[in-house]
């Protein structure tokens, strides 16, 4: 008996009046929960529970190599608005063709959770969590929808770089040094809107807070400091930025030229206050220090 791989199974976003599939996804995770209300009552005999659903929700979660679109995804959290999201068996060219099989599903539903890691000299990858708002439609024929060619050059991690300024004011312009991995994470809370007047047995969600944070893994050299002289000037070092407990500005960028310190297109900016510092020195192994940065405001996305 022949089985349902996994692979076939893609996530579809509107754009527009057609559906796009999640492009390059390496997984794709549909969660539907029925959350219950214990119904048992001094009137029942023994002690087993008779659970009652009481409301149903549902998430969506994908993880991806490609990380070209970061702009169009960092938009999508920050707009506060739900998207248009379809599950669907695919086929034909690539797997990108949706079928309506049995289980297609269309709903809408927020982004709030994004995860982009960009990893020395291997491919960029992230993750998307999508939280569903209201109820779900059974799809009766398949979407129309764009195909995406498939492209094998992958944007690799160690051609993006963290800058930062030496304040909140100052063009970001110092690098972050030996950086071995780079991060950034975004959430989006929700909490349920759900009332008496909700139609239907489903969950609404509605948006309470953005927040968003960075993370850098890097090597400590000896004699090196942490972070480096660019272009003649000397910088405050990491640590600095950490004690004085005030924000600096921050850019995302693609970088070039020597070591890759050359600034490109930026990608994201902001400010960030640095929340935490944790220095390791482990026996007959590389040093490393890890930087957590914590957003402060909002960030913009370059055009």
């Amino acid at each position: 008996m022949a089985t349902l791989k996994g692979q076939n199974l893609r996530i579809l976003l509107q754009e527009g009046n057609k559906f796009k599939v999640v492009a390059k996804s390496t997984n794709c995770t549909v969660t539907l929960t029925g959350n219950t209300d214990d119904a048992s009552t001094k009137d029942d005999v023994g002690l087993a529970s008779k659970p009652e659903i009481t409301s149903k929700s549902w998430s969506v979660q994908v993880e991806s190599l490609d990380v070209t679109d970061t702009a169009v995804v960092l938009n999508a959290i920050k707009n506060l608005t739900p998207l248009t999201l379809i599950w669907d068996e695919t086929s034909a060219a690539d797997n990108q063709e949706a079928k309506a099989a049995d289980y297609a599903r269309k709903g809408q539903a927020y982004l709030n959770d994004v995860t982009f890691q960009w990893d020395d000299r291997t491919n960029s990858t992230k993750q998307l969590q999508f939280t569903g708002s209201g109820a779900l439609e059974k799809l009766s024929a398949a979407p129309e929808m764009e195909i995406i060619a498939v492209d094998g050059a992958y944007t690799k991690g160690q051609f993006v770089r963290l800058f930062l300024g030496s304040d909140n004011s100052a063009v970001p312009s110092r690098i972050l040094a030996a950086c071995k991995s780079l991060s950034m994470h975004i959430s989006l809370s929700l909490e349920s809107a759900t009332t008496k007047d909700t139609e239907g047995d489903w969950e609404v969600q509605e948006p309470t807070a953005l927040s968003f944070d960075i993370s850098s893994n890097a090597l400590v050299k000896s004699g090196d400091t942490i972070t480096s002289t660019v272009q003649g000037q000397d910088f405050a070092s990491i640590e600095d930025i950490y004690e004085a407990g005030v924000p600096v500005r921050f850019q995302i960028a693609n970088t070039s030229g020597a070591n890759n310190r050359t600034k490109g297109a930026v990608i994201c900016s902001g400010s960030v206050v640095v929340t935490q510092l944790t220095l390791n020195a482990p026996n007959r192994q590389s040093s490393v220090y890890t930087t957590t940065l914590t957003g402060y405001g909002i960030y913009t996305v370059a055009a």
